[in-house]
């Protein structure tokens, strides 16, 4: 039934927009056809005509904002939250159906005759979306109602272009139907400024028109209030900060737009932490729901659902074997048990083993990376024989190989891995409450008003549930980061996002937009690759580099994922921080202009 909805939403679209561009068409409109001049009357209309703009989004490399896992009908191999830490210092991925995203990251990728995915692709959605607004007020229906398919619209229209603003900066801002002969298909891109004034009139129009419940119950469905206003959060996050740190005016007003809209959601929203009291479980059972989905889960604020025979994929098996593994740097991100990093800690065991680096640390990093005291728990790679770490050219058992030794575990759900071939539903949250917390911890951070009390209902919440000592607002700097121009704070809230949400999609984002290209230029590094491990190991594949020790300082040899590959990381800041116009865009229109550097 489903199936037949999203495609009955996409025929309606078609007939119209033909119909509307057909002068013959419309005059003429016989009763048992459907044209523009006869559609547009009911609430039924506008919310089928609503379901075609959902149908697009399930498209994420076309339409990269309500991210789930893939429009689903197949293979997946890059579209959804899983796959996007590729694109970051998180993973590393080496795999040729992983390089889209990792070329990306390692500043190897050059501009291109056509759009990369997720990149200067989608814009039919905004026509489609401007169809519609050009036309919901016709329906002989309330003002109130309208007004709520009209917030839908907006809503979709103000992320995509946020998301289109991240990545190319300046982009022309259109709001209305264009024809062939319109003079904004030769016209310029608009300043960012200026774009994200609009994006912010469409959000706010959202969540003023937008209902607390469309009354589909917990099932996930049409976009509500409260996901208008988390998206409102994260999206006034990113203009603020990337004000702050590259240049921009007014960086605090939309500091304080993020707060507000974080806050709200965390006081009216009615949505609260998974805990069930398990702080070795509970961060990762957050996320690992299968067909059942997050209905009864109180995170959640928005989610996509895959079902048989609708819209489920290939992911659960593909991406354990693409992605790589952790790589050190997100290792050593996790704090010890007291709530010290590792450079500070006197509860750190060290790396001479692999087994030492899980010993004594926050809880969530066995609930990302794979540890053999979790294999019957976990039923890892549903390989009852293998032993891992198992490394890239080994020959013994077992169904996957990591290319840093640091095997992901997060999403790993041994059920859905063993369903039928294009029938994996395992379900990630597209908006959940852990990344409202950070949010509100973080926009409130940089503004310099954050206090104990703000800090205990945010990310003390995400410590309480891992069992983890509390933030205060004078924590120790880390040496690590003691360059990175920011207080000690600040730190340990950014390390604080890298681990909850890891496997989310945020990483690469988060590191542009602190202006913190440089951990993209690093190497990729994995395991310690000493005499002691080359003979536990014996057949992989891999390479190392000598580095200081990140506690001790001593030179230590270290898997090392692109050495000697054309894909050694590398960052230009005067050039990476945006993405290029693809030739085909400039050939359309030479008016856009690319980007600095490129």
């Amino acid at each position: 039934m489903k199936n037949i909805l999203l495609k009955y939403s996409s025929i309606i679209f078609a007939l119209l927009i033909v119909g509307s561009c057909n002068d013959d068409f419309l005059e003429r409109y016989p009763l048992d056809q459907l044209s523009s001049e006869t559609y547009w009357n009911t609430e039924a209309e506008l919310r089928n005509y609503n379901n075609s703009l959902y149908e697009l989004i399930r498209n994420d490399r076309n339409y990269p904002i309500m991210i789930g896992m893939g429009k689903g009908g197949g293979l997946n191999f890059d579209e959804g939250l899983w796959y996007m830490d590729q694109m970051s210092d998180n993973l590393g991925a080496t795999h040729n159906r992983a390089q889209l995203w990792y070329e990306v990251s390692t500043g190897n990728h050059f501009v291109q005759n056509n759009s990369r995915a997720g990149g200067w692709l989608g814009w039919d959605l905004i026509r489609r979306i401007n169809f519609g607004l050009a036309n919901y007020d016709r329906a002989d229906i309330s003002q109130e109602i309208i007004n709520r398919y009209k917030g839908e619209a907006r809503l979709f229209r103000g992320w995509f272009y946020a998301e289109k603003v991240s990545k190319f900066g300046d982009v022309q801002w259109i709001e209305k139907v264009l024809n062939i002969d319109s003079e904004e298909l030769y016209g310029t891109r608009d300043d960012r400024e200026f774009v994200m004034e609009k994006v912010l009139e469409d959000l706010d129009y959202a969540i003023e028109h937008l209902p607390a419940n469309w009354g589909d119950g917990a099932n996930p469905g049409r976009i509500h209030k409260w996901a208008a206003l988390t998206v409102k959060a994260r999206i006034c996050l990113f203009e603020g900060t990337w004000r702050k740190y590259h240049g921009g005016s007014n960086p605090d007003f939309w500091l304080q737009q993020s707060a507000d809209a974080a806050k709200q959601v965390m006081d009216e929203g009615g949505f609260s932490l998974w805990n069930t009291g398990n702080p070795h479980l509970d961060y990762r059972h957050a996320h690992w729901q299968l067909y059942t989905g997050h209905e009864n889960n109180p995170e959640v604020i928005y989610w996509r659902k895959h079902e048989p025979e609708v819209n489920t994929g290939f992911w659960s098996r593909l991406f354990w074997n693409y992605n790589g593994g952790a790589t050190r740097s997100f290792v050593e991100d996790f704090l010890c048990e007291d709530g010290l990093p590792i450079t500070l800690s006197p509860l750190y065991e060290g790396d001479e083993s692999f087994e030492d680096v899980f010993v004594n640390r926050d809880p969530r990093l066995r609930q990302c990376v794979f540890s053999m005291e979790d294999k019957e728990l976990l039923n890892y790679a549903n390989d009852p024989d293998a032993i891992y770490p198992k490394l890239q050219g080994q020959s013994i058992p077992g169904r996957n190989s990591s290319n840093t030794g640091y095997h992901v575990v997060k999403h790993w759900n041994a059920e859905d891995e063993l369903t039928a071939r294009h029938y994996h539903g395992a379900s990630s949250p597209t908006l959940r409450l852990g990344e409202v917390l950070l949010t509100y911890a973080e926009a409130k951070a940089e503004l310099g008003t954050i206090t104990q009390g703000d800090l205990d209902i945010s990310i003390n919440l995400l410590r309480d549930r891992a069992a983890m000592p509390h933030l205060d607002l004078n924590p120790p700097m880390d040496p690590r980061y003691a360059n990175d121009g920011v207080s000690a704070l600040i730190i340990e809230i950014r390390r604080e996002r890298r681990i909850e949400l890891f496997l989310e999609g945020h990483r690469y984002n988060d590191l542009r937009r602190w202006a913190q290209g440089k951990y993209l230029g690093k190497p990729l590094m994995g395991i310690r690759w000493d005499e002691t491990a080359q003979n536990r190991f014996p057949g992989a594949t891999v390479k190392a580099t000598e580095v200081p020790h990140t506690v001790t300082g001593e030179m230590v040899p270290y898997i090392d994922v692109h050495k000697g590959t054309v894909f050694e990381p590398k960052f230009d800041p005067n050039k990476h921080y945006l993405w290029p116009l693809p030739l085909n865009a400039l050939s359309e229109n030479p008016n856009l202009g690319q980007n600095p550097g490129w």
